[in-house]
């Protein structure tokens, strides 16, 4: 390593050199074209033209190679930091969830598994959008977006002037959206008193109580047992019975659900980094027990992450006009995916001709639904991946805000799942990935790759059968089989720009057939109810016989 270093700085300062030398002999030339100039001291302005077009030309030809080679520094540079940084931190041996497990007894060295802090490393680092949008030409993109909702906006008002004869200003189809708000925001109080008392009140008991128990095992798995009846029954159970017998309307579930499923993300993070840490300090007889505190633990709560730390790295002031700014930005987003549904999707769906499913129809509606898709698919990243995480982050003084990565940048499906969405793909890699490869050894990598896949696409489907009161699998299919399918043909070795191009022409497509489907089976459901549905009811596709819909 320090010998691949100083051969770096070798060709660096060779390279400079070389700079430095062709710098002097551009200095000799300049000179000697400025004693080849006319006696009478004018020069001759159609030569010094064609020369700065010249200089031009050859800048705009280094740029993209010097940009190139600059990025890749800079990655390579701010990578090999980081492993130092952990090198050091860890008694200078980088270790990994799995390194201590790399020995001949692999299979029988599940009791050394690797303390929390040795699994992602938290740095303070700001999101990429926040970097990006200080380059002028990509907030030209972010002014094109605010171009484009303000031509929305005017849309609906002429075309309801027109209709109307007068301005409607009324905004039926979100305050249905997020109607019966109130039983909402309490069930939500409900769940988030529930997991800040119950899994820590567990897990201190279960702390406090090994050291002392004359039957450990039986101590832990009655523990065990209460944790997971918490998880199923309360944070399981209890919201979904509030959205089904309040029969909340789509956005208000959203709200329920989405919350849930982090909630029983967070309990499980909170329980699953701090178990070894009491067994370890068991097997070494010490006389402290590492609970965490009340406050450590409701910090983590409201953190923008899902891998449970003691302490984060925090940056020194709080930036309330930025923390007002994204939650702005935030309901900018709810008004635009508005607009785009009450211009582009609602009348597709809601007028479209009275004639049965057909190939015809549904290949018309796909096409219709990407762009609308699309743009929510936008909308939806930039609302919650990056404005709603920062403005929190910000808040709690959250140091790491990598939220997501460049995703936009992707070449294959495996790069755009890692860099999609972090935060939720940490605790995947981390709690599902790592433990399976753990617990079954290494050998079964396909099979772990293929369980994370099959838990994140049965929770997704969980949420919209929930969200929208039917099941309806295509979501489902599309992850499972196109998906998984992608990830293994559009591996990380496809690099060529065109395995970019068909990921985003796939990735549109996909988007389309998904809001296409979901929203004729919705369509369906209101125009063609049935009077005592069944359960088969509920999970049969309507929209194949309603009539009314097509």
């Amino acid at each position: 390593m320090v010998g691949e270093e100083k051969m770096s700085v070798r060709k660096r300062l060779s390279k400079s050199s070389k700079h430095a030398e062709g710098k002097e002999e551009g200095q000799r030339d300049c000179t000697e074209e400025s004693q080849e100039t006319p006696s009478n001291g004018q020069i001759d302005l159609k030569q010094l033209i064609a020369k700065k077009i010249q200089l031009t030309a050859e800048a705009e030809e280094l740029k993209p190679f010097f940009m190139k080679e600059v990025g890749s520094h800079f990655d390579d540079f701010v990578t090999n930091l980081i492993e130092k940084s952990a090198s050091l931190d860890n008694g200078g041996c980088a270790l990994t969830s799995f390194s201590v497990l790399e020995g001949e007894n692999s299979h029988r060295a599940k009791d050394l598994r690797a303390p929390p802090e040795h699994g992602k490393i938290f740095v303070i680092r700001r999101s990429l959008l926040d970097e990006l949008f200080e380059v002028d030409h990509i907030r030209t993109i972010y002014h094109m977006f605010i171009a484009l909702l303000i031509l929305f906006i005017l849309s609906t008002l002429v075309v309801d002037y027109i209709d109307e004869g007068r301005l409607v200003l009324e905004f039926n189809l979100m305050s249905y959206a997020f109607g019966k708000l109130t039983v909402a925001m309490w069930t939500w109080c409900t769940m988030f008193l529930c997991t800040l008392t119950v899994p820590y009140f567990l897990f201190q008991r279960w702390a406090r109580g090994y050291h002392r128990s004359s039957h450990p095992v039986v101590h832990s798995l009655l523990h065990c047992f209460l944790f997971v009846v918490f998880q199923i029954g309360v944070l399981g159970l209890g919201p979904l019975y509030v959205v089904l017998v309040y029969t909340l309307p789509p956005a208000s579930r959203f709200i329920v659900i989405l919350e849930q499923i982090r909630l029983i993300m967070k309990a499980h993070s909170f329980v699953r980094e701090n178990v070894p840490r009491v067994l370890s300090s068991a097997k070494e007889k010490s006389s402290t027990v590492p609970v965490p505190t009340v406050n450590q633990y409701l910090y983590f709560l409201f953190a923008p992450t899902l891998i449970y730390r003691d302490n984060y790295p925090r940056t020194p002031t709080v930036r309330w006009g930025y923390v007002a700014m994204q939650f702005a930005q935030v309901f900018g987003c709810f008004f635009y995916v508005y607009y785009v549904f009450e211009r582009l999707c609602t009348p597709l769906f809601r007028n479209i001709k009275q004639e049965p499913f057909s190939a015809r129809v549904l290949v018309l509606c796909i096409f219709n639904s990407i762009l609308p898709a699309v743009l929510i698919l936008f909308l939806s990243f930039f609302a919650f991946l990056h404005c709603w995480l920062n403005a929190f982050a910000e808040m709690l003084r959250f140091g790491d805000r990598m939220f997501y990565k460049d995703w936009w940048n992707s070449t294959s499906y495996s790069n755009y799942y890692r860099t999609w969405n972090v935060v939720v793909h940490d605790w995947l890699y981390y709690y599902a990935y790592k433990d399976f490869l753990w617990f079954f050894t290494k050998k079964f990598r396909s099979a772990a790759m293929l369980a994370v896949f099959a838990v994140s696409a049965v929770v997704h489907e969980y949420a919209l059968a929930v969200c929208l009161n039917f099941f309806y699998p295509v979501l489902f299919v599309l992850f499972m089989f196109f998906g998984m399918a992608f990830n293994f043909i559009a591996n990380d070795s496809r690099k060529r720009p065109i395995w970019n191009v068909l990921m985003w022409t796939s990735l549109f497509a996909g988007n389309g057939v998904l809001l296409c489907f979901y929203s004729q089976e919705w369509y369906a459901r209101q125009h063609c109810p049935l009077k005592n549905p069944t359960f088969l009811d509920y999970i049969r596709p309507r929209s194949w016989t309603c009539r009314y819909v097509f």
